[in-house]
């Protein structure tokens, strides 16, 4: 998705909490480094991508518990100036009313070539803050691959790439995912 447009103003997620609530619902933002940026609406490729991940990590998710679910904003408490929206988000427990979540069990971003760099950099960055992530997956349009960031229970983090014809294990979730199938009805 790209940054189409910026508020200059840096906002503490709070502020933008505020800020962002009487706005337009076809209108999505996100807060980065205290600057709330518009998101433009994500390609049909992507959303191809998003949906066929989506579908497969609810599965695995009911079965635990959990919900799977799109577009959801992510809060830290040791990053008081971010509060991005995510591609999916797998969350454990009943489903908050206000389309944020702080305690999110797996997250997924679906690159775009607007937002690759703050994907790769500055979210992942973000993420890995988030005490209660297990998993965050980055998942490719452009070619059949998943690189999976996992916690390990040291605290650090390892980083892992999947291909085509790679199973995607989720040990959160008791189960995997097949790669190939996140790409399902797109010439790859």
């Amino acid at each position: 998705m790209a940054v189409a447009a910026r508020r200059d103003t840096r906002m503490t997620v709070a502020e933008f909490r505020l800020w962002a609530e009487p706005r337009p619902d076809e209108e999505r933002w996100e807060l980065i480094d205290g600057i709330a940026l518009l998101m433009s609406p994500p390609t049909g490729r992507h959303q191809r991508i998003v949906m066929n991940l989506g579908r497969r990590l609810d599965e695995l998710a009911e079965r635990r518990g959990c919900n799977a679910l799109p577009g959801l904003g992510v809060l830290s408490a040791a990053m008081d100036d971010f509060a991005p929206i995510a591609d999916i988000v797998v969350t454990f427990g009943p489903l908050g009313q206000d389309g944020y979540t702080s305690a999110p069990l797996l997250l997924a971003e679906v690159l775009s070539p607007s937002t690759m760099g703050l994907d790769r950099g500055r979210k992942t960055d973000f993420y890995r803050s988030v005490p209660s992530l297990r998993t965050f997956l980055i998942v490719s349009q452009d070619e059949v691959r998943v690189e999976a960031w996992r916690r390990t229970e040291a605290g650090s983090w390892t980083v892992d790439a999947r291909y085509r014809d790679d199973s995607l294990d989720l040990p959160e979730l008791g189960g995997a995912v097949p790669v190939g199938a996140l790409y399902t009805g797109l010439p790859l």
